[in-house]
């Protein structure tokens, strides 16, 4: 009697309708959690460096002022004339808490800001003119070289003789301190403009306020906001000096005050108010300019 051999399929043999190798049901979490992970290494590895960029960044400044807190207390430097910084950071407080330095720096940002909106207003028109035709850079330009090279401290006594010590003498030299930083940084940033680009722009059809709306002024912004944060900070430090000579008023007088009257940590008080100042300005400007500029990271 003849039998039918049924095949028999060696052990661990895949059935002919199942696929010979199968994913493991947990593969697809498996790259989910792999890049997951991936993403966390990096974004530690960001915050990482980032935290180091901050301390080599703030190194200096910290070892600074440790100095300065220390070296009074143990006789580096006199504590009458050169008070520990806890001591300046405690009187400035109080100031702060009873509106003294609130009210001098209110009547110093007020100047400031009065003559650098006027410098800027004039000098970047003016900037424009002279760094895009020849024929204003050819009549405008020695007039301008000749003030640029006189310091703006020098000119002090001229300005109170001829505009009193009031508030007109005071704006007028943050003018005339904040125009020329303003003026060379707009020209700078016309006349470095890539010629292919204004060559585009006119191939395309564009008139000439077209051209500087879309194209001279975008590529100038960068240059010219460089020339507004110089401006910025040196309105500061020349109104103060202002202020110093003759004024009722304002940081500058509030020093010199308490340094006439021996409060020498009033005085510090004063001196750090227009630090931070300072700082606060610039990182409005560059805030400011990062929004103008938008375009350069994109």
């Amino acid at each position: 009697m003849s039998t039918t051999e049924t095949p028999t399929r060696p052990a661990g043999a895949a059935a002919p309708d199942q696929p010979a190798f199968a994913d493991p049901p947990t593969l697809g979490r498996r790259s989910a959690l792999a890049v997951a992970g991936e993403r966390g290494r990096g974004a530690g590895r960001r915050l990482r460096r980032a935290g180091a960029t901050v301390l080599r960044a703030s190194a200096a400044l910290v070892v600074f002022l440790a100095l300065w807190e220390v070296a009074p207390r143990v006789g580096l430097a006199d504590p009458v004339f050169l008070p520990p910084l806890s001591t300046v950071l405690s009187t400035f407080a109080g100031l702060l808490v009873d509106g003294t330095i609130g009210a001098q720096v209110g009547t110093s940002l007020a100047r400031a800001a009065a003559g650098f909106t006027i410098a800027v207003a004039v000098a970047v028109p003016a900037g424009l003119a002279i760094g895009w035709y020849a024929r204003a850079a050819q009549y405008l330009g020695p007039f301008f070289e000749l003030f640029r090279n006189t310091a703006a401290l020098a000119l002090l006594p001229v300005f109170v003789l001829v505009l009193g010590i009031g508030e007109t003498s005071k704006i007028a030299i943050v003018v005339y301190a904040c125009f020329f930083p303003v003026l060379l940084s707009t020209i700078t940033g016309v006349r470095t403009v890539d010629p292919l680009l204004v060559r585009s722009a006119r191939s395309l059809g564009l008139s000439s306020p077209a051209l500087f709306a879309k194209v001279v002024l975008p590529s100038a912004v960068p240059t010219v906001f460089t020339g507004i944060r110089m401006a910025a900070t040196g309105s500061i430090l020349v109104l103060i000096a202002a202020e110093m000579v003759g004024a009722k008023a304002g940081l500058g007088f509030y020093i010199t005050y308490t340094q006439f009257n021996f409060q020498i940590p009033e005085m510090y008080a004063g001196i750090v108010t227009i630090a931070l100042v300072g700082v606060g300005v610039n990182g409005l400007l560059v805030l400011v300019e990062r929004r103008l500029t938008r375009w350069r990271a994109a």
